[in-house]
Order: C-alpha cells, then structure tokens, then sequence
C-alpha cells in the first residue's frame, strides 16, 4: 500500500529554549524516515474546522496570546508562530485522515501535538486537538470514525470531546497513575457514546507484550465490530525505554509491530499524527513506523504479560457497544 508523510519547516517554528516539546523531537524523526516515502506539504485547518471541537473564544485567546512567548498553563507554550503552527498541525491532520480515504497510509508529522487539548482549554503541550478535529471533519461525510491513542499519556481532551458520541471508538492505551490522572477502565462513555470508549491503562514497567495483548484482545476485535470508515492513530513514541518523562518499556521496533498489527487485524490504512516522544530514540520509533506502512513486519520478543495488564483486558472484552 501507498504511504505519505506530511511535514513542512512551520512545525520547527513552534519552540522555545529548554522545553522537552521542542523542534529537536521533528529533526530526530526526519532523520529515520524511509527514502520512499512521498512527502507531501502542510495544511492549515481553517476557523470552521477548529470550531467543531474547541470554542470559538477558546481559539481567539489563543490567537491573541500568540504575539509573544508565553504559557497557556503551566506547561504549554506560545510563541508568535505558535498559532499559525497548531492550525497547520490540526489542517495536516485533517489531510492525512483523507489521504486514508484514497487507500494510503498517512503519517502528519507535526507539533504541537494535540490529545491533551480540551474544548476550551489548552493542557500538556497540546494547544488544539489535532485528532479530534480530522474526526470531527470526517464525520460530516462518513458515519463512524475509530481513534486509537498508543501516547504514554491519556488522550484526556480526545476522550472529552467524543465521550457522548457513538460515531467515534475512542481506544486508549496508557501509563496508569500519570498525567493527566484520567483513563481508568471505568470511563467508557455516556448516553449515546457508552461504550465507544475504552481506556487500557497500563502499570509503570509494561513492554511490548502488555500492549499487544491489548491490541489482540481488546482494540483490534473492537475496531473490527464497529467497522470504520476511518482510523486516526493519535503516535506517541513516549512509553520508550529511554524516555525519562515515563516508565514503559518499549523499544523503538515495537511501534513497527503495533502499526503492524493494526494495519493486518483492521484492513484499514492508518491516518496518524504525531503527539509526545522526547527521549533518544523516539525518532527511530517513527522509522519504525514508516517501515511498518511499507510492509515490513517485526518479530517481536516474547517477554512475560502483567497480570494487571490481563485484569485489564478481562474487564474491557465485557464492554459491549451497540
């Protein structure tokens, strides 16, 4: 199958001295991507785009805070090219997610990222929620719409957004007992959306064999039952071994074998756009991937599964959705 990237020199614009979400975690990545892939340039989403998820107050403040450097809470930043940057984040992403709808797996790679971004407010880097709007744009033409989070963190502002919704399968795996304190197993949706949410979080420790488990077990039957028109895989490559703001265990060639698995268990092209990753090898992670949408599939090493990983799974298979 056909793969793309998404990239343009505005995502390096969005940065400042001495924070872990910075232009470095792009020129790492862009090291490991594949010769073969086709690239293709950014897009701003426009201000109708972004008012189907976030508020239109929300999105002036912002836009009048960026004319400096500042913080929109106690971890976000802005600077001036920060708004013009999260809008391409949030447009690019849209246009992978219709790259997708052409048979090609599409991989947007940009910051901010966006999962922790609320309606109203921006929260861990995230200042508009990238995943969020493609889905919401994708909705006004196709009827269902899956989004798996594979971040080290909850996509707490993903879940917000679509949690009374039975159009968007909202499937999150997790470090548990870490920012943002959201994602347990028994937030699984309200009213119309009970069901269409499933949170897996993982204990501190957990390697390639606690996710895949969840992948085989849970997600993958999942997707499949709800049968989408459209997958977005909200990447963050920070549950790496090396990355110092976790505590997960994966190695970069296991976010081959988690694209992989979705790729072969969903018959889906994959829509992914970048969240978190800060630590050495987090660009190799992202090679990984490019491989994995290429064709390649890795061998993962037997490694024993957490039985709180399997306590997980046994709770979420009785999640049944209509």
């Amino acid at each position: 199958m056909r793969y793309s990237i998404i990239y343009g020199d505005i995502f390096t614009r969005h940065d400042i001295e001495a924070h872990p979400e910075s232009a470095a975690r792009l020129r790492t990545a862009l090291e490991c991507i594949p010769p073969s892939a086709r690239w293709r340039p950014p897009i701003p989403a426009c201000e109708a785009d972004l008012e189907r998820v976030h508020d239109p107050h929300y999105i002036r403040w912002v836009r009048e805070m960026a004319t400096g450097a500042c913080f929109l809470d106690a971890n976000t930043y802005v600077t001036c090219h920060s708004f013009e940057a999260a809008a391409h984040a949030a447009g690019s992403t849209i246009a992978a997610a219709e790259r997708t709808l052409d048979g090609e797996h599409c991989f947007a790679l940009v910051r901010p990222p966006g999962h922790h971004a609320e309606p109203d407010r921006a929260m861990g880097f995230c200042i508009f929620n990238n995943a969020a709007v493609a889905a919401a744009k994708a909705l006004l033409s196709l009827d269902r719409v899956a989004i798996l989070d594979w971040d080290l963190h909850h996509g707490n502002g993903t879940q917000t957004i679509f949690y009374g919704s039975d159009r968007v399968l909202f499937c999150s795996v997790h470090q548990e007992n870490s920012f943002p304190w959201t994602g347990w197993v028994d937030e699984i949706g309200t009213g119309a959306g009970r069901g269409y949410n499933l949170n897996a979080p993982l204990a501190a420790g957990s390697t390639l064999a606690d996710y895949a488990l969840v992948f085989e077990e849970v997600f993958i039957p999942a997707i499949v039952r709800f049968r989408p028109d459209l997958l977005i895989v909200s990447a963050g490559q920070d549950a790496l071994t090396d990355d110092g703001r976790g505590g997960m265990k994966l190695e970069p060639e296991d976010y081959g074998v988690l694209a992989g698995m979705l790729i072969d268990g969903t018959d889906l092209p994959l829509a992914l756009t970048l969240e978190g990753g800060y630590g050495p090898s987090a660009g190799k992670a992202v090679g990984a991937i490019f491989q994995a949408l290429a064709g390649r599939r890795f061998e993962p090493a037997e490694k024993p599964v957490h039985r709180s990983t399997e306590r997980v799974v046994r709770i979420l298979k009785r999640v049944q959705f209509c």
